[in-house]
């Protein structure tokens, strides 16, 4: 009888165990607008802090238009379109997990705008002013990616360029959105500190806290399933690479703590394309790369950019 009471205690539960694990990975806490400003309190970060809360406030007080697209799944998202011309190229930057778009490309918004480019800053999909119920690491994201490329060719015409440029999960988005059926358009993708699939992410920070993957891994992947209506295991940037004939520019942190920076060189080597690249910044955290040496990062990312311009 002890056992048959153990096992009813236990199937009582394990709807709870994955209910809290789908809300501490995949929801999206709704802050204030300060929020954009709190940075990590780490020894990767701390120096650079004031530099990088210029940068945002900067970034902020840029003009833009607001746009919006409904998602393949009825969402209502969120962009803005900073113009640069009309005949210009186009880059659409992508966020990281649970971050702001001005907060990852503070630095990355004002550069394309100054280099030609036309900038569409997104804000993924529960992230900022664009509605949803929770993030998926990539699996759904990447098809928002289609449709924000879409609006692009329809709003800029057949001959419109497209670069993809993502920041941690952002970057895994656009990779991921390769593996898809991308137009023409689409002539370049920056991939800056990505994960090579959202299994391999959790797993290690699973590990990183040193707990057991199982059963943490198959609660958290069933909660996507059942609350998210999506499988972590749907989509992998590396098996996107494995199809990808678009010029990819991989970037990463050789001191990445967060998404370690063998992922970047994994993602690296499965792109088929012959245009890929790879840049590593030594001692550089995760999406730090851009700050700990400037001059190396935005060296690569141009040289890249009028490669395929």
């Amino acid at each position: 009888m002890n056992w048959i009471l153990s096992a009813l205690v236990l199937l009582l539960l394990i709807p709870a165990a994955v209910e809290e694990c789908y809300q501490l990975v995949f929801s999206v806490p709704k802050k204030g607008e300060d929020a954009i400003f709190a940075l990590p309190e780490t020894e990767q970060y701390r120096p650079f802090a004031e530099t990088t809360r210029g940068m945002i406030r900067a970034a902020l007080d840029m003009e833009y238009e607001p746009v919006s697209i409904v998602s393949h799944d009825g969402l209502k998202l969120f962009g803005k379109v900073y113009a640069s011309g009309a005949a210009a190229p186009w880059l659409i930057l992508f966020h990281g997990y649970r971050s702001r778009a001005e907060r990852d490309f503070c630095g990355g918004l004002r550069f394309g705008v100054e280099s030609g480019y036309n900038v569409l800053l997104v804000d993924q999909r529960a992230h900022g002013r664009s509605e949803g119920k929770c993030l998926s690491f990539g699996v759904l994201e990447r098809r928002d990616c289609l449709s924000w490329v879409n609006f692009v060719v329809s709003r800029a015409g057949e001959g419109a360029k497209i670069v993809l440029y993502g920041m941690s999960m952002g970057a895994a988005t656009v990779l991921m959105a390769a593996g898809l059926k991308l137009p023409k358009n689409v002539v370049g993708i920056v991939a800056d500190c990505g994960y090579t699939a959202p299994e391999a992410i959790i797993k290690t920070v699973i590990r990183k806290y040193h707990l057991p993957v199982f059963p943490i891994y198959p609660l958290i992947r069933l909660g996507g399933r059942l609350f998210g209506g999506f499988d972590l295991e749907g989509a992998s940037a590396a098996r996107a690479m494995d199809e990808c004939d678009i010029p990819v520019l991989f970037i990463h942190g050789g001191d990445d703590r967060f998404v370690p920076c063998d992922m970047g060189r994994e993602n690296y080597a499965h792109c088929r394309s012959a245009g890929k690249e790879l840049l590593i910044v030594p001692g550089a955290g995760h999406g730090m790369s851009y700050m700990v040496d400037k001059t190396a990062y935005l060296t690569a990312v141009s040289t890249f950019l009028n490669k395929i311009r």
